[in-house]
């Protein structure tokens, strides 16, 4: 009875008044309407007095059932006699109908659920026998019910099923039961799953077994947890996967998270770690474009710590190591096909297969451009041809080469241009040691500074050619294995240090210009191209002294060859010795004729006589 009472007060203060006289109207006019139904069932006169032992029985039944008393918060099942837009007429067994709003049976998608002829319950609101005044409810009957399972549940700490309606602050609104019936309760955010969620708009709609937390009849709160059902589940899952797992089972399971380095699985309440190197065989830069969160996979565990719980799974590992046959699949020299997956600074990646990737070395993609990264000869996603280089499975590495597809040009040129052919073309490139010459495509020819001339002192070879110039060389050198072309244009014209020793004979007389003082000597340009030294040694008699300072660059001087070398291109002049020749000449001059000395020779006898002073010579 405390109970009956309690719902009673609740749902007589909750009704408003309006609603009250609107549902007393059509309660006396169905009463009313039901005077006229019970004239209506005596049935004609006629009739009546064939049968009149029945007709009194029913009105005896009748009369009894108005006579019926009923509870207030008393839950009753009702027959629904007519429905239309806005209500539902229910009989309970009284001499008037009960006036039901429609929207009492209406459900989610806001579709009346009941038809004339339906058994419904109903909770008497109001009852009064002396004006005949009847209300009822429907929704209240059914909330009721909803109350007793929501503390039952609460008692026995069982689940109880709810819908959820809309987001509020701090978490989710849900409804406990089915329309209008249904009761409205709490979902902490915290409380919706073992992790938070990502997205609560996505649950809306959804339905679900929540535990009850905690209730409050009289404030109507229910507060429920979905998140404790799910931690007891896992839990359960979690010890019987732990009791079955083993190293090398193959499982299934779900993915549950996915970061840069790889996917966590679910196996059942524990999850194991799939890492992004095995995932496959082949290149996966994320594990997020192979997997994706809901997945199903097929895994292998490869370890497992039961007391740290820690699985290690792998997908890869359910199939054969490619690597294991690549020596008989791509032996060395065989032409292959593959696309072209990675780039780096140094090279290609090209994968031949599923998990068997070779690199062509940036090296290995022309014969004769200077390839500074891959990206100038192919492009990520390219399907290109190359040839196998070389081999090694434990490494895991297959060289390839791009460039070996087609002929080595080099093995041409040699044949094309042998040594001491002459050769033009076009100045491609000047740089501090020499010129580029294109000889054909790809290739070009060097010409070092050193040989632009026999004789000029060239400091950089911009200063006889420039880009674009038509120049002819001779060809001095080609190495096919280091892919280098010397040229020479000097060489188009006779060195002229062979006929040096012709033009320069030992014992001759030479003058020419100083070109440089150092302490250990002189060099003397005898004509263009050809220098002699003066070794400090040679320049006079006695102790030899450093010449800088007493010979200017520029003058003029006169010395004696004593050697010449074309082989080291070197001239050996003296003035000592010229000197020397001179005074015995002189001497010998003297000695046969005895005549006064002469000027000059006096001058080098002083000069002589000097020199032996100077060097201490008192003989």
């Amino acid at each position: 009875m405390e109970k009956v009472a309690e719902v009673t007060q609740d749902t007589t203060t909750a009704a408003p008044s309006a609603e009250v006289a609107e549902e007393k109207k059509a309660a006396q006019q169905v009463q009313e309407q039901g005077s006229t139904d019970l004239q209506v069932t005596q049935g004609p006169e006629d009739e009546a007095m064939s049968d009149e032992s029945e007709d009194m029985g029913q009105f005896e039944e009748l009369f009894e059932q108005s006579l019926r008393s009923f509870q207030e918060g008393e839950i009753i099942n009702g027959t629904v006699v007519s429905v239309d837009q806005d209500y539902v007429m229910v009989d309970i067994g009284y001499k008037s109908e009960g006036l039901i709003p429609s929207r009492e049976f209406l459900d989610a998608e806001g579709n009346l659920t009941v038809k004339p002829g339906d058994t419904v319950e109903v909770l008497v609101e109001r009852w009064n026998p002396e004006d005949g005044t009847l209300r009822v409810s429907h929704a209240k009957a059914v909330r009721r019910k909803v109350w007793d399972k929501v503390i039952e549940a609460f008692e026995a700490k069982e689940p109880i099923e709810v819908t959820v309606l809309s987001k509020v602050k701090g978490g989710l609104t849900v409804l406990i039961g089915e329309g209008s019936g249904g009761i409205k309760a709490f979902l902490p955010y915290s409380q919706v799953d073992v992790k938070p969620h990502p997205n609560l708009d996505k649950i809306i709609g959804e339905k679900f077994k929540c535990a009850i937390l905690d209730y409050n009849r009289k404030r109507q709160n229910v507060v429920v947890s979905r998140r404790e059902l799910l931690e007891k589940e896992i839990e359960e899952k979690k010890k019987e996967t732990l009791a079955t797992l083993e190293e090398g089972q193959v499982r299934e399971g779900v993915v549950k998270n996915i970061t840069e380095y790889g996917a966590f699985v679910d196996l059942g309440g524990i999850d194991g770690l799939l890492h992004v190197t095995d995932i496959s065989w082949g290149r996966v830069d994320h594990p997020s474009k192979v997997l994706k969160v809901g997945d199903t996979v097929t895994v292998k565990v490869l370890s497992f710590d039961k007391e740290k719980e820690k699985v290690a799974l792998g997908i890869k590992q359910l199939t054969e190591d490619p690597w294991l046959t690549v020596a008989e699949k791509y032996p060395e020299g065989e032409k292959v096909s593959g696309k072209v997956v990675n780039l780096t600074e140094y090279g290609a990646f090209v994968e031949l297969e599923e998990g068997v990737e070779g690199l062509i070395h940036v090296s290995e993609m022309s014969w004769t451009k200077r390839i500074r990264h891959p990206k100038q000869v192919v492009e990520v996603g390219d399907q290109v041809e190359a040839v196998v280089l070389k081999v090694d499975p434990e490494a895991r590495r297959i060289s390839l080469g791009l460039k070996q597809v087609q002929p080595n040009p080099w093995d041409l040129v040699k044949e094309r241009y042998p040594e001491g052919t002459v050769i033009e073309g076009t100045v491609k490139n000047i740089t501090d040691f020499g010129l580029f010459i294109g000889i054909e495509e790809g290739i070009d020819g060097l010409v070092h500074v050193s040989d632009l001339s026999w004789s000029k002192r060239i400091k950089h070879p911009s200063e006889l050619y420039k880009k674009g110039d038509k120049i002819q060389a001779v060809v001095l050198n080609i190495d096919k294995e280091k892919e280098r072309f010397s040229l020479g244009v000097k060489q188009l014209q006779p060195d002229p240090w062979e006929s040096a020793p012709e033009r320069f004979p030992v014992g001759s007389k030479v003058t020419g210009k100083i070109t440089n003082v150092t302490d250990f000597g002189i060099f003397v340009e005898l004509e263009e191209g050809i220098e002699g030294l003066i070794h400090v040694s040679e320049i006079a008699p006695g102790r030899p002294k450093s010449p800088v300072g007493k010979y200017q660059v520029g003058d003029e001087i006169t010395a004696k060859v004593i050697n010449v070398s074309p082989k080291d291109r070197r001239i050996g002049l003296s003035i000592k010795k010229m000197m020397e020749d001179e005074e015995r000449s002189f001497y010998s001059e003297y000695s046969s004729s005895q005549a006064a000395p002469t000027t000059l020779g006096l001058l080098l006898q002083e000069e002589l006589v000097k020199d032996k002073s100077d060097s201490g010579d008192k003989s």
